[in-house]
């Protein structure tokens, strides 16, 4: 072998050890930035990613809510259960079984599903269904919800009777019809 050729073999190796040396600083410096930006992830773009799929939620005061995720926001979803909906406020959700492996970031969302809770409570207000409101704590309340605040639902129980439920106790509302 040639002086030239011993060289550029010589040339080759090096340049072999400092790509192996690159890729694995590379490798790791990708693990890194995943582990980052998964950081990044929120339990909402998970159930966006989870749309029209069968999950189960455990919901404080509720228990397993079981269902077909059918909307989500930005603090709420909507499951469709066997037989009612439910709007689960998403501070509420301890666990669930069944979300997608992918996420859908907020910015890629459509400017409904930016809507917030408020915003599916004053849609069952406008619908006059009758529902049911689990507490985080498990208290029950069955009536229509008729008007939202800027932090509470207005209930109408009976024929009369107005109870103000403060947004924050909520864990979900059911429908019951």
């Amino acid at each position: 072998m040639d002086w030239d050729e011993q060289l550029f073999a010589f040339l080759d190796d090096l340049e072999q050890q400092a790509q192996a040396l690159y890729d694995a600083d590379r490798a790791s410096e990708l693990a890194d930035r995943s582990r980052s930006e998964y950081a990044a992830v929120t339990l909402a773009s998970r159930l966006m990613a989870s749309l029209d799929q069968d999950v189960v939620l455990h919901v404080l005061g509720v228990g397993p809510v079981a269902g077909r995720m059918r909307r989500v926001g930005p603090d709420w979803c909507l499951v469709r259960g066997s037989a009612q909906y439910w709007v689960v406020r998403l501070d509420a959700v301890q666990s669930v079984e069944g979300a997608s492996a992918r996420s859908v970031p907020e910015v890629a969302w459509s400017p409904v599903s930016r809507l917030g809770l408020g915003s599916a409570l004053r849609w069952l207000a406008d619908t006059g269904a009758d529902c049911r409101l689990h507490a985080v704590d498990g208290t029950l309340r069955d009536g229509r919800p008729t008007r939202v605040g800027a932090d509470f639902v207005e209930l109408t129980v009976g024929e009369d009777r107005v109870v103000l439920v403060a947004r924050a106790t909520l864990a979900a509302v059911q429908s019951r019809g």
